[in-house]
């Protein structure tokens, strides 16, 4: 079949404007990101630089990093992401075989009689036919490229989801072993009030001691193991949070626990570019947030194609076998065409909707990206800014700790040398106990924050190093 040459001209120029008109399926990478020229707040650059990908391991508790696996194991955020990739992998190449041939096979079998054969007879019948849709204007391109950008931006978010359950579980191991330290504090505490409660009771009852002290001996005892309790069972929540995390049996978790030999006040230091800019390159959700952009691009074009004219080739080859009582027959055929060419003229509006829904859909994915890279800026900030923060508070709190520490040492000998109350004693242990708990406080606050910059600086996720999944 030859089509007339005014035609094949029309579509010619057709196609020509189509691949004029159609959106670039790169446009968010021209996407202006309202970035400072620098970072407001201090680098953490006064110690040794670890990378991003073997912080955990920097940190020297194989622990740690075994909880942090479990957890990404178990985790239904990650398996989500995972579904995610493999589904958006599916579709790209779904999309792929729209633009390629496609070829069918039949079969058939028929017995009966007709009206050119009257006699009963046994047809069979097997054919392949082929279609292929010329590809004039890009549409199918344009949804091949936009299958492509999600797929890029699903295994960013596979990556984001094991980086936010890897920055949890460590939050909440860390909270675990600060719990652990501020209780055995608050038991060694509970100890030296119970024997000072038994010994003021003996000599209350020796009638060498009025019987006030003794009370109030008694109750600071009392307190101290209120105190205490109430710390286990804080530890105890943590625990079980950290086995509903990891999936991990709780005795087995108890056994890995304590063996755990972690410290709050971790300094392992982390690179922070000097420049935003740098630091969004490895942020996977600002990545998966460009990638949307750059789809729903590519979806702008494929609607724009849809609104031009399709082109449709065919064709068959087959044979067919007769067998009755008047004879045997066999005939091989084949085919080329029709062509199908579709021109739309009128359908109500329904194409133009299309396209001004795909340009909607791609203005909203513009302003999303430029918010969550205002977003991570902020949030690197702010981690940042808690740094610092907890490095300023860090050596006076370490000094109040020690400082009342030592007045507790010099008030127990005054106590026992009868120049101090027992209600002076008392004050003086709550507040060496309270500097205590807020040391391991602020380590703890310390070490979140150094998790929290972890997870602001986006994991050590750099572009086309990730081990996405690749297999359901």
């Amino acid at each position: 079949m030859k089509l007339p040459t005014r035609l094949v001209s029309l579509l010619a120029l057709g196609a020509l404007t189509g691949c004029a008109t159609a959106p670039n399926a790169d446009t968010a990478a021209a996407t202006s990101l309202p970035t400072p020229a620098q970072w407001h707040a201090p680098l953490p650059h006064g110690a040794s630089v670890t990378d991003l990908h073997s912080w955990w391991q920097s940190l020297g508790d194989p622990v740690l990093v075994e909880l942090i696996t479990a957890a990404q194991a178990a985790s239904p955020s990650v398996a989500s992401a995972q579904s995610r990739v493999l589904q958006a992998r599916s579709t790209v190449r779904g999309t792929d075989a729209a633009s390629q041939p496609n070829l069918e096979a039949s079969v058939s079998g028929l017995r009966g009689v007709s009206a050119a054969n009257p006699a009963l007879a046994t047809t069979g019948q097997a054919a392949l036919q082929a279609s292929w849709e010329v590809d004039l204007f890009g549409g199918n391109r344009q949804a091949s490229a936009a299958a492509g950008a999600r797929l890029q931006g699903a295994q960013a978010q596979w990556h984001e989801a094991r980086v936010s359950v890897a920055a949890e579980a460590a939050t909440l191991y860390f909270h675990w072993t600060t719990c652990q330290q501020i209780l055995a504090t608050q038991r060694s505490d509970a100890v030296s009030r119970a024997q000072t409660a038994r010994l003021h009771e003996l000599a209350s009852r020796a009638g060498l001691m009025a019987g006030g002290t003794a009370a109030l001996a008694q109750a600071s005892a009392a307190e101290s193991n209120t105190r205490a309790t109430q710390q286990q069972t804080l530890c105890d929540s943590t625990r079980k949070a950290l086995v509903a995390l990891t999936a991990i049996p709780e005795e087995a978790l108890q056994t890995k626990l304590n063996a755990a030999q972690a410290q709050a006040s971790q300094n392992a230091m982390i690179s922070v570019a000097r420049v935003p800019a740098e630091v969004l390159a490895q942020r996977p959700d600002v990545y998966a947030a460009q990638r949307e952009v750059a789809a729903a691009s590519a979806d702008v074009g494929a609607a724009l194609a849809a609104r031009y004219p399709r082109l449709v080739l065919t064709g068959s080859v087959g044979s067919a076998s007769s067998r009755s009582a008047l004879g045997d027959s066999d005939i091989s055929t084949w085919s080329i065409g029709p062509v199908s060419l579709t021109l739309p003229f009128v359908d109500g509006g329904r194409r133009s909707a299309n396209q001004a829904a795909a340009q909607a859909r791609y203005d909203e994915a513009a302003a999303l990206y430029r918010a969550q890279a205002r977003q991570a800026v902020r949030e690197v900030e702010d981690a940042l800014l808690a740094l610092a923060s907890t490095e300023s508070r860090m050596a006076d709190a370490r000094r109040a700790s020690a400082a009342y520490a030592t007045a507790l040492q010099a008030n127990e000998a005054g106590y026992r040398a009868g120049s101090l109350s027992l209600l002076d004693l008392e004050e003086s242990r709550r507040a060496t106990l309270a500097a205590q708990s807020a040391w391991h406080a602020l380590a703890l606050e310390r070490t979140e924050a150094w998790i929290g910059l972890y997870r602001a600086l986006g994991g050590g996720w750099t572009l086309g190093t990730d081990a996405a999944p690749t297999t359901p």
